[in-house]
């Protein structure tokens, strides 16, 4: 185990980097694999960085790497300060670091310290050393309801379906929001604040430049006796809407800031400070709290993605979200595609109303998407996102414009979700499959053997390799688009052409750079310009097609 004493210097570099950067999201599973096991390694990642380098992102994001028995695809975490022996060592992510430094490329990690997985030392010894032990409360560990504690302490439900409490054999039970084998921890509790701080050090020391904070808004948590049941949700009810801002008994409540209060005085220890993203599904207006330069000063924008292709409703979405940022002194984020959803290039083709899950059910069937019509929307929808004011985050595999793999079989899935619900929800299994480097191959470059997760045929054709220098693809559109935006980048604001016709989003950012996007269905004229990157070719009378956006200076 390599240990570096000092953290590296970077106080030559611009603190201000991720406010508008582009950060690359790597799902270290399906990204590529060195040792041709099957499964993606930090090893295949090093070898890979090349690729972001010449992509022209500004950073990666890794997801977890830490030890997990994948319960939910590692972000069961049994140790946050190790990295998982099946994806490599800490001199393998010694190693990531320094080569991605050498590239010009920040690592962001994820942190996940709302749980920790039930093989953790922690937990193994709570369950050990049994009711009223100091090791307990660590934990949120409370007896049952009913004659014999036969019932779960309270009504709250997991995100993955069914009780988000599980009994243990001693009669008691504990909390887990997301899976069972992810128990909660108590953040009420020093030792558990204190560790943390540890793991953020850890991390920053070995060189990381910043942190995605997983669940932030979960942490805190009302845990005063007696537990408040929530009830039944009504049909559409949001489960924050039932009661004040910040008053939940388990998410956003107002005490989780202090909590990143701390953690920014750790952060700011640094030269320059380490950056920081919340993950907080909460309202706008609220997820900006987590944003604030005295916490973490990013938090990622799902409204953005949840909007679908509108173009009232974005510009709603956009206009509202810079004005939430700016307020807070961040800067907004933009994001259209994860390891959580649907790729974009199948979702944005979906009907208003379409129930995502119910379409991955059909095996992406009902309704069938069109996967050239979805590419192009896709690309239009990625070109707008980055001439918006802020940081872009892309995910693994859309610059090659891979669309959903819907249609894997059930006997596959590795998702928890699939089991937890009952196999009623299929998961998010369809956006993680293996990526897709060359043309051919056991599994098209991913490595020297299979992949953990299928791959459709059709993969072949949508290649790194396939891509790699061929006027036109989507690998050579986004190296255009990156570059560009680099060149032109300058300044946080954004004016809107409130003259454009309907269905069409203009807007001006600096210098005489301006985007216009046709989210109508008819083509439309252009305003005067040089065209200088469109996302699908013009009309044969240069007007701007539907489902198309470009770039004008």
């Amino acid at each position: 185990m390599t240990v570096r004493r000092t953290a590296p210097d970077l106080s030559g570099k611009d603190p201000n980097w991720w406010r508008q950067a582009v950060v690359y999201q790597v799902y270290p599973r399906s990204f590529a694999d060195a040792d041709g096991d099957g499964l993606g390694d930090l090893r295949g990642v090093t070898e890979r960085l090349g690729h972001l380098a010449g992509l022209g992102v500004d950073a990666l994001w890794l997801s977890p790497f830490y030890p997990s028995e994948l319960a939910d695809g590692g972000y069961d975490i049994a140790d946050h300060r190790a990295v998982d022996p099946r994806l490599g060592t800490l001199d393998d992510f010694d190693a990531m670091v320094e080569e991605a430094h050498r590239l010009g490329l920040k690592v962001v990690v994820d942190i996940v310290p709302n749980h920790t997985s039930h093989r953790h030392v922690w937990f193994e010894r709570a369950l050990a050393d049994g009711p009223g032990s100091a090791a307990r409360e660590r934990y949120v560990f409370r007896d049952g309801r009913g004659p014999h504690g036969e019932l779960p302490p309270t009504d709250w439900q997991s995100v993955f379906g069914g009780s988000a409490w599980r009994r243990v054999p001693d009669g008691q039970w504990y909390l887990h929001l997301f899976a069972s084998e992810q128990p909660d921890l108590n953040w009420a509790h020093d030792e558990v604040r204190a560790d943390f701080r540890t793991t953020l050090r850890f991390w920053a020391d070995r060189g990381v430049d910043g942190f995605r904070v997983d669940v932030a808004h979960a942490l805190a948590k009302d845990l005063a006796e007696p537990l408040r049941d929530l009830g039944a949700p009504e049909p559409g009810e949001e489960i924050l809407d039932r009661m004040p801002p910040g008053t939940h008994p388990f998410y956003d409540r107002d005490e989780v800031h202090e909590i990143y209060r701390d953690w920014r005085r750790v952060l700011d220890d640094y030269s320059p400070p380490r950056t920081a993203v919340a993950e907080a599904w909460v309202p706008g207006p609220r997820r900006v709290l987590y944003a604030r330069p005295e916490e973490l000063g990013q938090a990622f924008n799902f409204e953005y993605l949840q909007t679908g292709w509108d173009a009232g409703r974005l510009r709603r979405v956009i206009g509202g979200s810079l004005a939430e940022a700016r307020a807070a002194g961040a800067s907004a984020t933009w994001v259209l595609s994860n390891h959580d959803v649907v790729r974009h290039a199948s979702r944005l083709m979906l009907p208003p109303g379409t129930d995502d899950n119910a379409w991955l059910l059909s095996g992406g069937h009902a309704p069938a998407v069109d996967r050239a019509a979805g590419l192009r929307r896709a690309r239009a929808a990625t070109l707008l996102m980055l001439a918006l004011p802020g940081s872009s985050y892309l995910y693994q595999g859309e610059e090659l414009g891979l669309p959903e793999v819907a249609d894997l079989p059930v006997a596959v899935l590795q998702d928890p979700i699939w089991e937890q619900t009952g196999h009623v929800r299929k998961g998010r299994d369809g956006c993680r499959v293996p990526l897709p480097w060359t043309s051919g191959g056991p599994s098209y470059g991913f490595g020297a053997g299979g992949a953990w997760l299928p791959q459709p045929e059709w993969f072949a054709g949508l290649s790194a390799e396939a891509q790699d220098g061929v006027e036109g693809s989507t690998l050579e559109f986004y190296r255009r688009a990156l570059r560009l935006r680099r060149k032109l980048l300058e300044g946080e604001e954004l004016t809107w052409d409130d003259d454009a016709p309907d269905g069409v989003l203009r807007f001006a950012r600096s210098d005489g750079w301006r985007c216009v996007a046709n989210l109508s269905g008819a083509a439309v004229p252009l305003p005067p310009g040089e065209v200088v990157l469109s996302s699908a070719p013009l009309e044969a009378d240069g007007r701007l097609g539907p489902d198309t956006t470009v770039w004008l200076t």
